[in-house]
Formats: C-alpha cells, sequence, structure tokens
C-alpha cells in the first residue's frame, strides 16, 4: 500500500472515529436527558412574540436574489485571494486575467444595480 493511501485511510479511520464518538454522545444523551413535553415547549416561538395566524406566508422574490448574488460574489472575491498571494509567480499575464475577471464582475454588478435587485425595500 503506498504512503498516500495509508494517509487516506488514517484520515478516514480518524472520520468513522468523530462520526461513531458523535453518535455515542447524542445517543447517552437521548438516553439520560428528561423528556416532558408539554403545549408551552412544543409551541412555535419567535423574537418573545405569539404566533398568531398560520406559519404560511409569501416572501418577496427579491430577497433571495439578492442573498443569492452576496453568495455569488463572495464566492468571487475566494478566487481573488490565490491570484493576490502569487501575483508574482504570475506576472502581466495574471494581471491581465484578473482584469478581465473583475471586469466582468463589475458589469454584472452594474446590471444588477440598474435593475433595481439591490435596492432593500
Amino acid at each position: 500500500m503506498s504512503d498516500f493511501l495509508r494517509e487516506f485511510l488514517l484520515v478516514l479511520l480518524f472520520g468513522l472515529l468523530a462520526f461513531g464518538v458523535v453518535g455515542l454522545f447524542i445517543g447517552i444523551a437521548s438516553i439520560l436527558r428528561p423528556d416532558r413535553p408539554t403545549t408551552g415547549k412544543v409551541e412555535n416561538y419567535e423574537s418573545g412574540v405569539d404566533p398568531v395566524g398560520t406559519g404560511w406566508s409569501q416572501s418577496q422574490i427579491r430577497y433571495y436574489i439578492f442573498a443569492l448574488l452576496f453568495v455569488m460574489f463572495d464566492v468571487e472575491a475566494v478566487f481573488i485571494f490565490p491570484w493576490a498571494t502569487r501575483l508574482e509567480a504570475y506576472g502581466w499575464f495574471g494581471l491581465v486575467e484578473m482584469t478581465i475577471f473583475i471586469f466582468i464582475l463589475a458589469l454584472g454588478l452594474a446590471y444588477a444595480w440598474r435593475k433595481g435587485v439591490l435596492r432593500w425595500v
């Protein structure tokens, strides 16, 4: 067996051991803890306000689009970090490629801004 597979097997065994220990502790806790559900304990609770009406409500799509844009630009920022740490190794080619990348991101941001998606209402 190669050293790489032996190290991978070691990581796999530690992962299985971690899942086993967590499962064991959760099982022991479920056996030892008291279980006395009452109506007050199983009732929905949010910010100290008693729930009124049904739990279903329709929300606007713009909140999801705003969150999606945030995640998209946040992930794209992760691509900039390795480039910034190895800037000398990439040289002019890396600088031109990153400039094009940031320009495309700026176009996407300008498009979203122009469409009014970034307006938080």
